[in-house]
């Protein structure tokens, strides 16, 4: 079983999973910075507000003794709109490179050879003129 094991974790698209799937978490968290660093600041200087404090107040709190606002409830639309940015981003990266790995698997791909011998259309005559004697 151990053996079955070992075979099993060791082919080659199990290995190519798990490197694929720990690039994918580490480019998250590239788009994520770009999205937060970049993206982000822009977006809310065209519309003039930060965008991940975009959020809309559904329930006001009430003070506590030590003076701080308890109870405050929030849609935090801002964060949910950076985060589909994000999704976006890494779909369309996703999208390049399966396409530019399709692109190569077709140039790979030698096309048919020709046959070799006489055409179709060679063969039909052969066969007419075998037939009228």
């Amino acid at each position: 079983m151990l053996k079955e094991f070992k075979e099993f974790a060791m082919k080659g698209n199990l290995v190519d999973i798990a490197v694929g799937f720990v690039m994918g978490a580490a480019f998250k968290e590239v788009v994520t910075s770009f999205t937060g660093g970049i993206v982000s600041p822009l977006i809310g200087l065209i519309f003039d507000a930060d965008f991940k404090a975009l959020r809309y107040q559904l329930k006001e709190g009430t003070l506590d003794e030590a003076g701080k606002v308890v109870g405050d409830v929030y849609l935090e639309y801002g964060t949910f709109l950076t985060n589909i940015i994000d999704f976006i981003i890494v779909a369309f990266v996703m999208f390049l490179v399966v396409k530019g790995i399709n692109n190569m698997k077709k140039k790979e791909e030698e096309a048919p050879a020709a046959p070799a011998g006489p055409s179709q259309e060679d063969l039909l005559v052969e066969i007419r003129d075998l037939l009228k004697k």
